[in-house]
């Protein structure tokens, strides 16, 4: 199998089911955005930490791989003719956000209070964190305007929003870990 169709040459795509749309389509523009993601989150994974966390994120990977072809559905072909489901994988489910959560909280017990904004920084491995955290952001702004134009699964906006706070916890958990040193934000006056 080729790389490469030549089937996009002319500035369109086909999403799952054939329909082919324009590469700018808010679609294209939300599962590509959870591909970019998936990419910064595998930078994290190649840092040097706990191994516990890059089993974590290799488990976010393979459910973001999940959120993008849920993505790349469109909900008129969500249903084979024989009425069989076209992805045929687990979806996103309460677990997935239940896990995200537990994550997060264990990771707090370690953390000491937030009382100020904290500037992105201090380490290279939590600054790749915050970039991914805001690429997560954007993905899921991206799928709630999708949302509004064609509906998805609410699960993957729940999701995205829980992935960022997942995101933000490890970059100061990594801080904490790395003893690097957390920037306060303190407005000026």
């Amino acid at each position: 199998m080729k790389v490469y169709t030549k089937t996009g040459d002319k500035g369109t795509t086909a999403l799952f089911g054939g329909t082919r749309v324009p590469k700018h389509h808010i679609r294209i523009e939300s599962y590509g955005t959870v591909d970019e993601l998936n990419s910064h989150i595998g930078l994290i994974r190649d840092q040097d930490m706990n191994p516990f966390y890059k089993t974590a994120l290799i488990e976010i990977q393979d459910r973001l791989f999940t959120v993008g072809a849920i993505l790349a559905t469109p909900p008129e072909k969500e249903i084979l003719k024989n009425g069989q489901q076209r992805l045929n994988i687990n979806r996103i489910s309460k677990e997935d956000i239940a896990f995200l959560e537990q994550e997060i909280d264990k990771m707090d017990t370690e953390l000491p209070p937030m009382t100020h904004f904290v500037l992105p920084g201090g380490h290279t491995t939590v600054s790749y964190c915050h970039i991914a955290r805001c690429v997560c952001r954007r993905a899921e702004r991206l799928a709630v305007h999708l949302h509004e134009i064609e509906p998805i699964d609410e699960l993957v906006l729940t999701y995205l929003n829980r992935l960022s706070d997942y995101l933000f916890v490890l970059a100061r958990k990594l801080s904490h870990d790395l003893n690097a040193e957390e920037v306060k934000w303190i407005p000026r006056k």
